[in-house]
Formats: C-alpha cells, sequence, structure tokens
C-alpha cells in the first residue's frame, strides 16, 4: 500500500521516531510490552492492522503487564485533574449525583481491596449508573475471571484511544 492510500493520522504515527512513537503509545497503554510489541509490527498499511496488532499485543500480556496497563487508569469517577483524555472516557460520571459518586468510590475501594487493582471498564459512553452496575456485578468475580473481563476493557479502550491517535492532525 503506498502512503497516499494510508490515512494522514496514520502515516504520521508510522513515521515518528520511535521515542515519540513509544511516548504516544504510552498515552494509550502503560504497558511497555504493548508498546514495545505495537512499535515492531510498524509501520501499518490501515487502522485495522493496528487495531489488529494491538489485540494481539494484548492477548500475549502476562499478569505483569495487565498490572502495568492498569496502573496508567485512574478509578471510575475520579479522573486524573488535568488530563483531558481521563476526563472524556469518564464523562459519565461527571453529571452523576453525589450519592451515586459516594456509592462508586465505596464500590471502587471494595473491588480494590478484593483484586489488588483499579476497577477497570471501557467508560466511554457509560452512564454513572451502569458503571455501578458492572462493578457490582463483577466484583463477585474470581481474581481469574476478573483478570480476563479486564484485558478485554482494556483491549475496548485502546482501540479507542488508538482510533484518536491515529485520526487526529499533527
Amino acid at each position: 500500500m503506498t502512503s497516499t492510500s494510508t490515512p494522514p493520522g496514520l502515516t504520521r504515527f508510522n513515521t515518528l521516531e520511535e521515542h515519540a512513537a513509544h511516548a504516544a503509545l504510552h498515552e494509550v497503554c502503560a504497558a511497555t510490552a504493548w508498546a514495545k510489541r505495537l512499535l515492531a509490527a510498524r509501520p501499518y498499511a490501515t487502522r485495522e492492522d493496528l487495531y489488529a496488532a494491538s489485540d494481539a499485543a494484548m492477548a500475549g500480556l502476562t499478569a505483569a503487564d495487565l498490572d502495568e496497563a492498569m496502573a496508567g487508569h485512574p478509578p471510575i469517577g475520579r479522573p486524573r485533574p488535568g488530563d483531558p483524555t481521563s476526563a472524556r472516557e469518564q464523562r459519565g460520571m461527571a453529571g452523576a449525583s453525589d450519592a451515586l459518586k459516594a456509592e462508586m468510590l465505596e464500590l471502587n475501594l471494595a473491588y480494590q481491596e478484593k483484586f489488588g487493582h483499579v476497577f477497570l471498564i471501557c467508560a466511554t459512553g457509560r452512564t454513572g449508573e451502569q458503571m455501578r452496575d458492572a462493578v457490582r456485578e463483577r466484583i463477585g468475580n474470581t481474581p481469574e475471571q476478573e483478570r480476563e473481563i479486564v484485558r478485554t476493557e482494556l483491549g475496548k479502550i485502546n482501540r479507542i484511544r488508538l482510533a484518536r491517535l491515529v485520526e487526529e492532525e499533527a
């Protein structure tokens, strides 16, 4: 495929110097192993090729890699101050009632105590109530079940963030 048929945002990503591309990927996912696998497969001819590489890299992450990825995510209901990505993704909690925010804080703490990491969900497009219901449901999972759900949710988040990365103008 020629560079003229590759979308401009993807061409820009493909041609970034390695350290800049790594930094951009780290903003998508904090797992170093994931970023290294995506860097090693550049250049990508299509967005779908990039997404497929992301999915394959996510499937290959170890438990330690998943921990590293999750460490890059703030708790639901508490986006990082000054982080527009975090605020955008958690928009469903922005207008939540004080009671829902307090309940979500309690559920987040109980989840973290049980599993040892933040409750992670692809929050984009979800309401505060939907996120609360998900944590209520998932807190009953075994650690093994939850680890695989987290892997799936991270994959969804990564795809959304990669789409933004390669669609944005320089």
